[in-house]
Order: C-alpha cells, then structure tokens, then sequence
C-alpha cells in the first residue's frame, strides 16, 4: 500500500489544500515585474509593436502576444527571442533586448514569466 491517495480527486483536495495549486508568492512577484517592464514605454516597451491584453495603446508591427506558453512550452526559447531574435530571424524589426543591454537576464526572466502566463 502507498502513502499517496490512488483516487485523482483525493489527489487534488489534498495539492488544494496544502497550497500547493496557487503560484508561490515570488512567482507573482516575478509576473508582476515582468507585466510591469513589458508595458513599461522606457524599458521593455513590448506594446510599441504588439497588442498584449491588458496594455493600452498597442502597436501592430508584431504579432499579438496570447498563448506564449502553448506556442513555446521551453521557457529557454522565448528567453533567447528576447535576449536577441537576430540569431533566429535575422530580418527582425524586434531588438535585441539582451545582447544590447538593454535588458538584463533578470528582466528577460520576469518578462517570459509574464508572457507565459498571457
């Protein structure tokens, strides 16, 4: 016999009840600063060229940003496309938000982990 429960709704009660099915407090943190240097007009400035829901005043030079996760389950990847899109694309209007300093790996960090959540 195991100490686990073999019935998929005991399961989920007990992950439920130990907190277990809510992100970490640091997580939201993360996606909060990520939201927050996405709309940021001086920093990220994604919504100069992308519509990303909750952003005003979209731009339409890329695509709209939804369903990152699905479109890009390695987390890595969307990491590099911001670090610097020109080794993938190199006719990309988007720049290389890393390889120029613009941002640094902490914020590209916190950018994917709200892009991901989008």
């Amino acid at each position: 016999m195991t100490a686990f429960p073999r019935k998929p709704a005991l399961l989920l009660a007990l992950v439920a009840l130990t907190g277990l099915a809510a992100p970490p407090a640091w997580a939201q943190s993360a996606i909060a600063e990520g939201q927050k240097l996405a709309f940021d007009r001086g920093k990220g400035n994604c919504l100069t060229c992308h519509v990303i829901k909750g952003g005003d005043l979209p731009g339409t030079i890329g695509p709209e940003l939804r369903d990152l996760k699905a479109k890009y389950p390695d987390r890595n990847e969307l990491a590099a496309i911001l670090f610097d899109e020109t080794k993938r694309n190199p006719q990309t209007m988007m720049p290389p938000f890393g390889r120029n300093r613009i941002l640094t790996e902490r914020e590209i960090n916190a950018i994917v982990d709200f892009l991901q959540t989008l």
